[in-house]
């Protein structure tokens, strides 16, 4: 549910708008609402299980889930719509960090591995249905219902997934844990605004100085979070993030991984799609086929690191981002090459392989990052590790107006767009050369290590 309303609503977008007399901004606010939330509450949403009990804040999680997707579903004007998803997004905040957390908590290994391998599977066929699933159910116009089955559709999913949660999914939680930190609480969500907002709306908006100044205070309220998350430690209370965590290695380089993995995904995803929009001229119909490729090559990738990562260890994440690597540099001298005459056939067939080298990478940096956590501070840690994610994307999104949309300003077509785009690459491929090399704090491969 999460990997589809992450995607979902872009295609129904015009349909809402239309519908709702929604203006601008508030069409910009019915994806951004959600995903700022999300990233938001991740950290206290992780923790909430460690103290509370996985199983029954997966279910809690859920349960609001649905219920404010219900509450999309009916919304008769714009402002109700952006409320409910900010709710839907602290639903998805409380539920995903979950799944990690019980997934690192329940197996070992070998069979850890296979667990994350398939939650990255699951996350791709999200990535898949997301869009064409918007368009179908938009033009189906079901029930007279248009853009709203694309929430309401939730409804039995969810009513479901608390009923197999209750049956299967079995409990755990830190058994040394006391209580909520609200101050760390306030801290953290105070300084992820200050940063993701500005960095969410800050490129549309041309960089204004407030959008700096935010930042550096984001910075800045973090680094007192950190500094009452110390002292709360030391003075015995339960804090909000396990510090200790970050004496580990494999965590602490997992999780630079990862932000910068939300970099590369935030800005190439974002860029490759203007190129074959508004470079290559494609229709929303005629890319559909491309934006499968490359989800279908992330489910083979993350199969890939659920059959390989629990013997070769961190070689899988390495191998995906060498994959990418390597298939960038020759994609970008075909684009620098052949610009607007780029043939659809080319310009589709590599996404397969980036595909599955985000796929490797994905399945396998979870589990790899998560392995070594004590089973006390797993959902702290898969609430960290989804929060870097997000950021990372966050600056992704905004690099991409410095290394894209500075080349190529909004509206552009063409060679100008397909120009932009062959730059843009090169700072993808920097970007995975970074990655690659924070991957040698994850754990080695098992004969290596022995």
């Amino acid at each position: 549910m999460n990997a589809l309303d992450g995607s979902i609503v872009h295609t129904a977008l015009p349909s809402i708008q239309a519908d709702t007399g929604a203006s601008s901004a508030a069409v910009q606010w019915i994806p951004a609402a959600y995903t700022l939330t999300f990233a938001l509450a991740l950290i206290t949403g992780g923790r909430l299980g460690d103290l509370f009990g996985r199983k029954r804040v997966f279910i809690a999680g859920t349960a609001l889930f649905t219920v404010a997707s219900l509450l999309c579903g009916i919304a008769a004007g714009p402002d109700f719509l952006v409320t409910a998803r900010a709710l839907q997004g602290a639903g998805a905040a409380v539920m995903v960090p979950q799944v990690m957390a019980t997934i690192a908590v329940t197996f070992e290994g070998e069979s850890q591995a296979k667990a994350f391998g398939m939650y990255g599977m699951i996350m791709s066929l999200g990535g898949v249905l997301g869009p064409v699933l918007g368009a179908v159910l938009t033009a189906a116009d079901i029930a007279g219902l248009g853009w709203r089955t694309i929430f309401l559709i939730n409804l039995p999913i969810g009513a479901a997934t608390v009923l197999f949660a209750l049956r299967f999914i079995p409990e755990s939680r830190d058994q040394q844990a006391r209580r909520l930190d609200p101050l760390g609480m306030l801290l953290s969500a105070a300084g992820l605004l200050l940063i993701a907002y500005p960095l969410t709306v800050g490129g549309e908006r041309h960089w204004p100085a407030w959008s700096f100044l935010m930042i550096a205070a984001g910075v800045v309220v973090l680094a007192v979070f950190v500094a009452q998350q110390r002292a709360r430690t030391a003075a015995g209370g339960s804090a909000l993030v396990a510090l200790p965590l970050f004496k580990s290695k494999a965590f602490a380089g997992g999780l630079a991984a990862q932000l910068v993995f939300g970099l590369v995904s935030g800005v190439f995803l974002l860029t490759w799609v203007l190129f074959m929009q508004s470079g290559l001229g494609l229709t929303p119909g005629q890319f559909a086929p491309a934006s499968v490729a490359i989800s279908v090559g992330g489910m083979a990738g993350a199969m890939l690191a659920s059959k390989w990562a629990g013997r070769h260890m961190r070689r899988v994440p390495q191998a995906g981002a060498v994959l990418i690597a390597l298939t960038l540099v020759g994609y970008q001298l075909l684009v620098s090459a052949q610009q607007t005459g780029t043939p659809f056939v080319a310009a589709v067939a590599p996404m397969i392989l980036v595909g599955a080298g985000f796929g490797m990478v994905g399945a396998g940096l979870a589990g790899l990052t998560l392995s070594q956590v004590g089973h006390e501070d797993a959902g702290s840690a898969a609430g960290l590790f989804n929060t870097a994610m997000q950021l990372g994307t966050a600056l992704g999104i905004a690099t991409a107006s410095v290394v894209f949309f500075d080349r190529a300003p909004a509206g552009s077509h063409g060679t100008t767009v397909t120009h932009a785009f062959a730059g843009s690459v090169w700072y993808v491929i920097a970007a995975l050369a970074v990655m690659w090399a924070l991957m040698f704090r994850l754990p080695k491969p098992v004969k290596a290590a022995a």
